[in-house]
């Protein structure tokens, strides 16, 4: 039995429970005392009219989701993030690749990336950088 079979017995079946309750709500709708009957249908009426009204609950969202994105962009746009002291400035040139090298040469190496022998005689190259900075000056005076 397929499905449109069931339906059509079921169908043969039901049809003298709805014929009765047809019956049974004509005769409560005659019954009805009229201010009940006018409270109905004015509920009737103001149901149909809800349901005919469109909807504007979208463009109630709208304006305030517009807003609230118009604010966020401009505190992105305001408050962005500091340059760091070690970036150059957007007035200043662009560095060279050697003045670049040089200023990644300034910086001490990642302790990760290391050889960790290196950290073993710290004195010598504190010794070893003072000496530099002396020699360096003096060496530029003689030139002087």
């Amino acid at each position: 039995m397929t499905s449109s079979d069931k339906n059509r017995s079921d169908n043969r079946h039901n049809k003298p429970l709805e014929q009765r309750a047809r019956e049974l709500y004509h005769e409560a709708a005659q019954r009805i005392d009229p201010v009940t009957a006018g409270r109905l249908r004015a509920a009737r009426r103001h149901a149909l009219a809800a349901a005919q009204a469109p909807q504007h609950h979208t463009a109630r969202w709208l304006i305030p989701t517009g807003a609230f994105a118009a604010i966020a962009l401009a505190a992105l746009m305001v408050w962005q993030p500091l340059p760091r002291h070690g970036a150059a400035p957007a007035d200043q040139a662009i560095n060279t690749p050697e003045q670049s090298a040089e200023v990644d040469n300034e910086l001490p190496p990642d302790a990760d990336k290391t050889d960790p022998n290196l950290y073993q005689n710290l004195d010598f190259y504190g010794w070893l950088a003072a000496n530099n900075s002396q020699n360096d000056q003096n060496s530029q005076s003689a030139n002087r």
